[in-house]
């Protein structure tokens, strides 16, 4: 029994090893990524690509928080998840509160800078995307890093496809469009991710019950 519990542990310290050394990689390109596609989409003055920039510098937080919680209890990996939730939520807003600025001042986006950043951000979160694939499943906080990573991927071929548009067209419409289905999608996931969180953290309320039930006198 004790040999199984100590290779049982060691696959557990094993198993937060590797992903201690993913998201350390992800973090550094998504951190890197932001500043990339910040100063870029106010260059190019597009919502889409300071969106996209916001959504890399909260994906570089949750990385940042995840890390912080590998080695903590299941309450605490719950409300790491909340604080994942919430940045998203936030970004969300973000987005669409820029869109309407856009749409007042009626500001048009550079197609090409939109076109070459959005490609250069897809293939950096396309290699996010495989290093965390393979740990979506190990508990809720990678499972919620690697619903963000999806979310890049949907959010960068958008920016790409807006660029194209907006080149056509010659109006602001694809660059809005996008922002609001990036927003769209963010305050999805973010409600997906606090609902997850909030069922982890009543599973641990309830696990952490029959414990202090059992210390109170007279329970017999």
């Amino acid at each position: 029994m004790d040999s199984c519990c100590e290779s049982k542990s060691d696959e557990l310290e094993q198993l937060r090893a590797r992903q201690s050394r993913i998201l350390y990689l992800v973090l550094a390109i998504n951190a890197t990524m932001f500043v990339v596609e910040f100063v870029a989409g106010w260059l190019a003055s597009s919502t889409a690509l300071l969106g996209d920039s916001l959504d890399m510098f909260g994906d570089a937080s949750v990385y940042a928080l995840t890390l912080f919680v590998l080695d903590k209890g299941r309450r605490a990996r719950a409300s790491a998840a909340m604080v994942k939730g919430g940045f998203m939520l936030l970004f969300g807003l973000v987005v669409v509160a820029d869109a309407i600025r856009k749409l007042i001042l009626n500001e048009l986006p550079e197609a090409d800078w939109m076109g070459a950043v959005g490609a250069l951000a897809l293939f950096a979160n396309g290699i996010c995307f495989a290093l965390l694939y393979r740990h979506r499943a190990d508990d809720l906080n990678m499972r919620s890093t690697w619903l963000c990573s999806r979310n890049d991927l949907i959010a960068n071929t958008s920016v790409i496809i807006a660029a194209g548009l907006v080149a056509l067209t010659g109006t602001l419409w694809p660059d809005l469009i996008v922002g609001l289905s990036i927003a769209t999608l963010f305050l999805h996931s973010a409600w997906q991710v606090i609902r997850e969180a909030l069922q982890e953290w009543k599973s641990g309320m309830q696990a952490a019950s029959p414990e202090h039930n059992h210390d109170k006198p007279g329970d017999n």
